[in-house]
């Protein structure tokens, strides 16, 4: 008797090493059944990312008059646990357990912080609204425990995300652990896409209520998602339990001196800052955009959150399949902040008679430029990165982009704020303020470009350098490789 189950299951693993990217990782001892279920916490970041940067920020500014400038602050709150990226890879490496786990333990803690978070949101939003009951509530109580919601989220999404890659990183052998990688930011964009369209669809009628218990249903599903991650996956351990306690781990500032003195290292990490900047400082300004700008309803800019993964998702995919062909990481991500120019330049061009449709392929294109540099720089930190330190080369990576993604943050909302209530600007144009924060991105991502090229052009001159310190070293493993630029 044909067993349709079975010919399915065997389809479906034929299908994902071809059309998902990274998902030739797998092996049998780490299928990738296994691998997507661990990828569940990355889904529950890109839900986070969407509730507060695509809906909260635009309902907050638009809907309850919350000044731009205070959203943006919220927003970036969560900056101030951004640097401890790097001490949190570094911690959970050397974290002693009596039975032998390292990171189920920080994800864990990550995930009561998401929960809280969202757990008090809706608080926050019926005083801010003043919605029922909360109608004489002060107000500042209301923008306070915005800001703790929006900490609390941040702050756990940090943890879960730097610790759950650490993870994804234990389970495959070192040449695969760039790619696994990869795959977990992949399915962070599936998680925003997916979580965009759903938000969307259930705001179409929006009212205080329904968007209070969108948030109370994402903080249900976040746990129950982290949980399923984290089933099974990291090995109870007595004996490795006991040799942790006997080690006596390195100190962090060691480890990341030996860390950051690689040749390039330094050099990479601004490119990095530089073009996250340029292309993170827009995510608190697109959604209140459409809608002040192009009339867009609440549904409608929850899914430009979609649109902006979606191409993001394309840009994965793409450097996914020239990066494995053997692409140069840094060439790909000069094409990837050059991109990201002319679709800035779109999205002015929306408001100056281009209308929606400037305003869509900006958006994508944006999304497209984005994957395509973020792919590679998270692959050039991997390859730059000595064997033993490929966590706090993870941690490194994120430290950087999230705090470079919330100054760009803070400062879009504080900059569209000062230019619309300048006294000067009393006739100004609603759309100026919006413009001129694009039109810094685009400078921001033109210094990424020359940085890259600076790389590029020096790439060479350091692996001659680095090669011939090698052959005049007793011990070459344990020098770091150079940033490849061929």
């Amino acid at each position: 008797m044909f067993d349709y189950r079975d010919f399915a299951l065997r389809r479906l693993a034929s299908l994902g090493p071809r059309y998902l990217p990274f998902a030739d990782v797998a092996t049998d001892a780490v299928p990738l059944s296994r691998l997507l279920r661990l990828s569940l916490f990355q889904v529950t970041v890109g839900m986070a990312v969407v509730l507060l940067v695509g809906t909260l920020n635009r309902v907050m500014i638009v809907e309850l008059n919350v000044p731009a400038s205070l959203v943006a602050v919220m927003l970036a709150l969560p900056l101030v646990f951004a640097p401890l990226r790097a001490l949190i890879g570094h911690k959970s490496d050397v974290h002693v357990s009596a039975l032998g786990l390292r990171r189920v333990p920080f994800i864990w803690k990550g995930t009561l912080y998401q929960f809280g978070g969202f757990a008090i949101m809706p608080f926050a939003l019926l005083v801010l609204s003043g919605y029922g009951e909360a109608v004489d509530a002060p107000r500042w109580i209301g923008l306070s425990s915005a800001a703790l919601a929006f900490l609390l989220v941040g702050a756990g999404a940090h943890m879960v995300q730097t610790v759950g890659l650490a993870l994804a990183t234990d389970l495959v052998d070192e040449e695969s652990q760039p790619n696994v990688v990869g795959l977990m930011y992949v399915m962070l964009l599936v998680g925003m896409v997916l979580s965009a369209l759903v938000f969307g669809a259930l705001l179409e009628n929006y009212s205080p209520g329904r968007l209070i218990q969108v948030i109370q249903g994402a903080a249900v599903v976040t746990v129950a998602l982290n949980l399923l991650a984290m089933w099974k996956q990291e090995a109870r351990d007595r004996v490795r339990a006991q040799q942790m306690a006997k080690t006596r781990p390195l100190p962090f500032r060691h480890a990341w001196g030996d860390f950051i003195k690689g040749p390039g290292k330094l050099w990479l990490l601004v490119v990095i800052a530089l073009g996250t900047f340029g292309f993170g400082a827009a995510d608190v300004l697109l959604e209140p955009y459409g809608g002040q700008i192009l009339g867009f309803s609440v549904a409608d800019t929850t899914k430009l959150t979609a649109l902006l993964a979606g191409g993001t998702l394309i840009g994965f995919g793409v450097a996914s399949r020239l990066l494995g062909a053997g692409g140069s990481p840094e060439k790909l991500g000069l094409l990837g902040a050059m991109i990201g120019i002319p679709g800035f330049a779109a999205i002015i061009a929306s408001s100056l008679g281009g209308g929606p449709l400037w305003f869509l392929a900006g958006t994508v294109i944006t999304g497209l430029g984005a994957g395509l540099f973020g792919h590679a720089m998270l692959t050039a930190t991997m390859r730059s990165a000595a064997r033993n330190q490929i966590g706090l080369a993870l941690g490194a990576w994120g430290a950087v982009q999230a705090t470079s993604a919330g100054l760009g943050v803070a400062a879009a909302g504080i900059a569209r704020d000062l230019i619309l209530n300048a006294p000067s600007q009393t006739s100004i144009s609603a759309h100026t303020p919006y413009n001129i924060v694009f039109m810094v991105e685009i400078v921001f991502l033109i210094l990424a470009c020359g940085a890259l090229l600076y790389l590029l052009v020096g790439g060479k001159t350091a692996q001659r350098s680095r090669k011939n310190s090698v052959e005049g070293s007793a011990a070459p493993d344990l020098q770091a490789k150079p940033v490849e630029a061929s």
